[in-house]
Formats: structure tokens, C-alpha cells, sequence
């Protein structure tokens, strides 16, 4: 099954409540994720605040063109889960 964000709701600061098409919700901080050009922008809470789901993309996106596929939020929002550390290693994001 593919990872898709269903609905995403701004908290504060840089941290957003997702929902994901497998029945998980969870909120993600993305204070670490804002590195490179395309993000510099969203640095700015106002700009950070103000994204949306891209519904081909199926995941957080903001006008600037900036976005993050879903499995990195799902990554972010559930990293401590014990359970999900081979489906976060298969995905590359954890080492081996």
C-alpha cells in the first residue's frame, strides 16, 4: 500500500497533526526538515503555516513549490514506535 496524508491541521510553531490513509494520525514536528533553498521560505511560520494536500501528490505541499513525501511525515510523526523501525529501515530512513 502507498502512504498517502488524508489531512493535515496546523498546531503551532512547526508542528503539524497528519492523518494517513493507513488509519494513523500523529503530529510532526518539521523544524528539522526545512534545510535547502526550497525551504528557506518556510522558515517563516506564516509561510510554513499556510500549506495544503496537493491531491495528486497526496501530501503536504506549499505554494512555493516546496513538499515532502508522505513517508518522510509518516517517518517524522512515528519515529519512536518500536514496531515500525523495519518499515522505517526498508524505507532508508533509519540505518541498517
Amino acid at each position: 500500500m502507498f502512504l498517502h496524508i488524508t489531512d493535515a491541521k496546523y498546531i503551532k510553531d512547526y508542528m503539524i497533526e497528519v492523518s494517513f490513509n493507513n488509519g494513523r494520525k500523529g503530529i510532526v514536528n518539521l523544524s528539522d526538515a526545512l534545510k535547502g533553498p526550497v525551504f528557506e521560505a518556510l522558515k517563516n511560520k506564516s509561510n510554513f503555516s499556510s500549506f495544503t494536500i496537493d491531491e495528486e501528490l497526496e501530501t503536504i505541499v506549499w505554494s512555493n513549490g516546496a513538499d515532502l513525501a508522505p513517508e518522510y511525515v509518516y517517518f517524522q510523526a512515528f519515529k519512536n514506535e518500536p514496531e515500525l523501525q523495519s518499515q522505517f529501515k526498508k524505507w532508508g530512513y533509519v540505518p541498517h
